[in-house]
């Protein structure tokens, strides 16, 4: 009987356990991060870029860093032979968003690279449109497997129970930067272990996401069930990240996530960006923009002075700033910017050490023969995580 960790060995067969994806933020991670997350024995996801035809630049340009001598052409699915390389799928993964995306445009690039994963997120129209995108990314490239991101059980209920199903399910905490559910949104400590227990048997996995910052949280996550851990906040501060130095100092900056940080969609509306479904709203650091609004500003009033500002550069960041710095409720445990490589070391390194502890801590089976309340040690038909403990 295979387990949830050997499905993903057997599919992601560079990954080491824990199991650690970056999560792809829309216009932040770009290939050069995510081949470095890869090089870590991760999983990078490319995020959604300025326009739908970003993506194939993107998988063109990760192409280029992973096999620099293969692609003479700027445009390789020019060149059949490109479009069946030996390599076979690329090893990385790239992310879509759904409700304002081309979902032609979006199979026309994976059907050319074949990356090994693709992200779905933020439907406007629920699960038959995740159904859509699934089905025509699979019919572009079977080999590349689809994730799919949710907030809450009912969702997860439903992508489990469609004609369509994801092969991997990120649960999304309510404590995760950027773009989530805007008002029934839950913790993953809580939120994941329902999903699990509602969809056990599926065989599909589940990754945490929200608030995962170090190896604590990738602890937490495999100790309520979770197969991984898909990061975003923490690589904002990563070297490879396309970030603008202002927003990157104030990542590192910021302290007290749960209280300076928000959801609100005034900085998209700041920022020129509208039409967001209602079920999702992004969580930043607060700054002057969303203080003024508090105290009664009125909007355009705000858009002249976030526009002015924005025209000076990095000062349109920080407390006294005035547009987005979209990040997660775990913002105060980022201390410093490091490479993706580092990051992805160091966080596997402390999560290992954690759970090392934690096992030395255990007693010994042995030991609990005489022991009246020793069935409380038995581990058998809780969750997954036994499945994926590292080894």
């Amino acid at each position: 009987m295979h387990t949830v960790k050997d499905k993903l060995v057997n599919t992601y067969p560079w990954m080491k356990p824990p199991f650690i994806v970056s999560a792809p933020m829309r216009a932040i991670t770009g290939p050069e991060l995510a081949v470095s997350v890869f090089r870590a024995g991760g999983l990078g996801f490319i995020g959604p870029g300025p326009d739908a035809s970003s993506t194939a630049t993107n998988l063109s340009t990760a192409h280029a860093l992973l096999f620099p001598h293969d692609a003479p052409d700027p445009i390789p699915c020019r060149n059949p032979a490109f479009a069946m390389h030996e390599t076979g799928p690329l090893p990385l993964g790239v992310g879509f968003q759904l409700w304002n995306g081309s979902l032609g445009t979006a199979a026309a690039a994976v059907e050319c690279h074949r990356p090994r994963a693709a992200w779905l997120f933020a439907p406007r129209h629920g699960q038959p449109e995740v159904d859509a995108w699934a089905a025509a990314l699979r019919a572009a490239s079977p080999s590349t497997q689809i994730w799919l991101q949710i907030g809450t059980l009912a969702e997860a209920l439903a992508a489990v129970a469609s004609p369509h199903p994801p092969d991997v399910l990120v649960v999304q905490g309510a404590e995760a930067g950027g773009h989530g559910r805007a008002a029934d949104g839950a913790g993953f400590v809580t939120l994941l272990p329902e999903i699990a227990d509602a969809v056990r048997g599926s065989g599909i996995p589940l990754f945490a996401a929200g608030g995962v910052v170090d190896g604590r949280g990738v602890v937490a996550a495999l100790g309520v069930g979770a197969a991984g851990v898909a990061m975003g906040t923490r690589f904002l501060a990563a070297r490879e990240a396309r970030i603008a130095r202002g927003y990157q100092d104030e990542v590192v900056r910021a302290r007290d996530g749960g209280r300076n940080t928000v959801r609100t969609h005034l900085w998209n509306h700041l920022r020129g960006t509208f039409g967001w479904p209602a079920e999702w709203s992004p969580r930043g650091v607060v700054n002057r923009s969303w203080v003024e609004e508090r105290e009664g500003v009125g909007f355009d009033a705000l858009k002249e002075r976030h526009d002015e500002v924005v025209r000076e550069g990095d000062k349109a960041w920080g407390p006294e700033g005035r547009t987005a710095t979209y990040a997660g409720a775990g913002v105060g445990l980022v201390k410093e910017v490091k490479g993706a490589g580092e990051i992805m070391d160091e966080v596997r390194k402390d999560a290992f050490c954690i759970l090392r502890d934690l096992m030395d801590s255990c007693p010994d089976p042995e030991s609990l023969d005489n022991f009246p309340e020793r069935e409380m040690y038995h581990c058998g038909g809780h969750s997954s995580s036994r499945e994926t403990w590292p080894s």
